[in-house]
């Protein structure tokens, strides 16, 4: 009976997981394409020090989330805020890099894209990963949660 159980338990762990990987599509070439030049525009307006611009990327609701080495934080307003606290000046702002790593669509409107940044800076470069999940709101993408965390470097 145990070797049935056993048996049945890998089944349904593989139904369930092509069921998982099947519903994670394809994005099509005209979103993936509209995603992308939202993201490059954000990494142009931050390399221009204009926060307000970067932000545009983001859904203006309450409901954003982004979630750092600090723990969440709700909201646009208050992620603008953090943004522009953190990077108070252009040395800390540096010169911003993305490259797409992957995008999967999740549902007709929900896409969700993982990247990697690179931060240039005087100070100190940075670089590290994120996920983005973007919503389809009036035909447009926008991000409604930003999961970025930094990489540790290693010492030699």
């Amino acid at each position: 009976m145990k070797y049935v159980f056993k048996i049945f338990n890998k089944v349904l762990f593989l139904l369930l997981t092509c069921n998982l990987v099947s519903a994670q599509k394809i994005v099509s070439k005209k979103d993936s394409l509209s995603i992308v030049n939202i993201l490059f525009n954000q990494q142009q307006n931050w390399n221009n020090g204009d926060i307000d611009a970067f932000m545009e990327g983001y859904m203006k609701t309450n409901k954003l989330v982004f979630s750092g080495a600090s723990g969440p934080i709700y909201g646009w307003k208050s992620t603008r805020n953090r943004y522009k606290k953190t990077y108070s000046n252009r040395i800390l702002m540096g010169k911003l890099k993305f490259d797409v790593l992957n995008m999967s669509r999740l549902s007709s409107d929900v896409v969700q894209l993982q990247g990697k940044f690179y931060l240039t800076r005087e100070v100190e470069d940075s670089s590290g990963y994120f996920t983005l999940t973007w919503l389809k709101r009036n035909g447009k993408w926008l991000i409604i949660s930003d999961h970025t965390s930094s990489s540790i470097k290693e010492q030699t």
